[in-house]
């Protein structure tokens, strides 16, 4: 079976011959049709997620499928073969790179049926990201305003749209290029990021969605209202979540020092911050599903490349494109090799 694989960190992702999924009893064995690309694949690529995602090399990678049941495990009951899903393998259970994939049921979601394959792979972990963070987290409500940075990106398309739906003002950095399309998603204040400067723009903001970091996030604590929240998506990590994914005593002291001067500054402020690595949810990924079919949300791909483009495309992501980068996956051609 052919994967994208990594084979050792800040090396070249390499396409090699993998074996076939074992499907457990809980398990979906997933014809895998499209992939989306994720900065956090490339992230992985370069190591920086080693203290919090070990993997044993090699690895294929990918986080975001969409494709049909071949077969499930014994105590599968939401899923028969045939079925168009798509999901976000847990953490520990990724590689959707690939042409075949077993994935946890509880993972999965049946696809929007408005939408067809290439578009659902976009989905998963961007949907995913923005619901935990406005909704799960950050649980935003109708009149509340929100800032969404980087809009036209990934993240920014899917959560300005889930914002509009929960009814909240939106505020967004984009490039002046994308100031119209991330309107017609639903942003009623567009900062161009290159002329612009949010923190002299924008006050009184409930809730700040940061996928960037950095002095970024600093920026974004001053625009908060007092008991307001910023959740960042880069970083860098806080205590709360070396806690929830069970690191060791040691990392765990190292992580609270990462994240010492943001709390600290936020504390000052009468403000919090909350560092966000999103998980597997196939429930959230149901509810997801039906917005996209209702029209609330759409999904933004920019840009679909062939498999064998993998490795090439993941480290030009974020390069001019609005929305997400989706690899086609199966295909009726044999690959080189086969």
């Amino acid at each position: 079976m052919d994967a994208i694989t990594i084979t050792a960190y800040q090396q070249p992702l390499q396409q090699a011959d993998v074996p076939e999924p074992v499907v457990g009893p809980n398990d979906v064995l997933v014809d895998v049709h499209a992939a989306g690309l994720n900065q956090l694949d490339e992230g992985i690529r370069r190591g920086q997620f080693k203290p919090i995602l070990p993997l044993r090399l090699p690895q294929a990678l990918g986080h975001d499928l969409a494709g049909t049941v071949i077969r499930v495990g014994a105590q599968v009951r939401a899923f028969t073969p045939g079925d168009e899903v798509y999901g976000r393998p847990r953490d520990g259970r990724v590689g959707t790179f690939a042409e075949r994939i077993a994935v946890a049921e509880s993972d999965l979601a049946l696809k929007p049926a408005s939408v067809d394959m290439i578009e659902a792979a976009s989905l998963p972990l961007v949907a995913l990201t923005a619901w935990q963070a406005l909704v799960e987290r950050g649980r935003l409500q109708a009149g509340e305003r929100v800032l969404i940075h980087a809009g036209a990106g990934g993240v920014g398309s899917i959560a300005i749209q889930l914002a509009k739906h929960l009814g909240a003002t939106i505020a967004t950095t984009v490039s002046a290029a994308d100031a119209d399309f991330v309107r017609e998603l639903g942003a009623d204040v567009v900062i161009d990021y290159r002329t612009g400067d949010f923190e002299t723009e924008l006050s009184g903001y409930d809730l700040v969605l940061d996928s960037l970091g950095g002095e970024n996030l600093e920026k974004s604590l001053r625009i908060l209202t007092p008991g307001g929240k910023a959740i960042g998506i880069a970083g860098p990590p806080d205590p709360a979540f070396a806690r929830r994914i069970g690191l060791n005593p040691l990392l765990r002291v190292a992580f609270a020092g990462l994240s010492r001067t943001i709390r600290s500054q936020a504390k000052r402020l009468g403000v919090t911050y909350e560092f966000l690595f999103m998980h597997a949810d196939g429930e959230q990924l149901r509810q997801i599903a039906a917005l996209v079919d209702e029209q609330v949300i759409r999904p933004v791909v920019g840009r679909v490349v062939p498999f064998e483009r993998i490795p090439a495309e993941l480290g030009a992501l974020g390069r001019g494109v609005r929305g997400k980068t989706v690899a086609t996956i199966t295909s009726t051609t044999p690959r080189t090799g086969h």
